[in-house]
């Protein structure tokens, strides 16, 4: 009896080791075929089918955490074109779709951002758009970790707390930059005559700009406080009925469209116009960049296409 029991402890523990081997084999087999799902997932297919419903051929739903990782975002913010679309779709998902992402897409998410403030930190523009950014998803993200044990936000609290840690380092470092004069001399701003400065000036969709171009040179203020050029940037991001609701008397009784601009901005969202934006199929429902190939099996592709600003990409993914 004794021997038996020693053979049979001797078997299970034979067995016991088959099946830690046989399982770690299929572990290692199947992280090599998600290893290379993931180089096919990321760098050859830059669209995405969205589908709202299950059908016999496919089953669930496209959320907006795959599309967020289908799609080459990482690309996009280094093409000037895109640049202010991604950054806008990443302020839209900080106000509120953060919940709504998966882990991977979450931590996408950040990787996108960090590669968004390295680049600005290294060319020094649009340096209040990041900041703002920054901003919007450090007061989102403290909301969210205040109500954690309620399954908002996914993965452990101590790696959100260093992720927070990680947008205040930005922020500082964002604050630090001191922009330097160019060293060449040649032809400035201030060098062209002021019918194309303005003309220039008139180029700028942000108020904010004008502004801060006000304040480099005492030419450049009075040419900032123009009466057209503040009417060109109201009729250009609001309706005539919402400037109706909002006039503004000047001391002289003229309309004083610059106070007119920022409460207008109070009240109503702005104009937003980009150069390039992403585009939807409506033959074959198919989301994609502007110029990337997808298998579309309409005779003319390019007029089935329509540019979805990022509240429309957002929308898309709304049940």
């Amino acid at each position: 009896i004794h021997s038996f029991c020693k053979k049979d402890d001797h078997n299970k523990e034979n067995l016991f080791n088959s099946l830690n081997y046989d399982v770690a084999a299929k572990k290692r087999k199947k992280d090599l075929l998600n290893n290379k799902a993931k180089i096919q997932y990321f760098h050859q297919e830059k669209w995405i089918y969205v589908h709202k419903g299950s059908t016999k051929e496919r089953h669930g739903y496209c959320t907006l955490g795959e599309a967020f990782n289908r799609l080459d975002f990482s690309s996009a913010i280094l093409d000037s074109r895109r640049f202010n679309y991604v950054v806008r779709l990443l302020e839209l998902i900080a106000k509120s779709q953060l919940t709504s992402l998966s882990g991977i897409a979450q931590k996408n998410y950040m990787n996108i951002l960090e590669k968004v403030v390295q680049k600005v930190l290294e060319d020094q523009q649009n340096i209040r758009l990041i900041r703002e950014l920054l901003q919007t998803l450090y007061t989102s993200l403290c909301t969210l970790v205040q109500r954690v044990g309620k399954s908002v936000l996914v993965g452990n609290i101590n790696m959100w707390v260093h992720r927070m840690e990680s947008i205040l380092h930005w922020q500082q470092q964002l604050n630090n930059i001191q922009i330097t004069r160019p060293a060449f001399k040649g032809t400035t701003f201030t060098d062209l005559p002021l019918c194309l400065q303005l003309n220039i000036m008139q180029r700028l969709s942000d108020g904010r700009d004008l502004v801060s171009l006000g304040q480099v040179a005492p030419d450049l203020q009075v040419l900032s406080e123009d009466r057209l050029l503040w009417k060109k940037l109201c009729q250009y991001h609001f309706t005539d009925r919402q400037i109706r609701k909002r006039l503004i008397l000047s001391e002289k009784g003229q309309l004083d469209w610059k106070k007119m601009y920022f409460k207008l901005i109070r009240c109503y969202p702005r104009k937003e116009q980009y150069g390039d934006t992403l585009q939807l199929c409506r033959h074959c429902h198919i989301l994609s960049w502007k110029g990337t190939d997808h298998p579309c099996t309409a005779n003319n592709p390019e007029t089935c296409s329509t540019s979805l600003s990022p509240q429309d990409f957002i929308n898309l993914f709304r049940f």
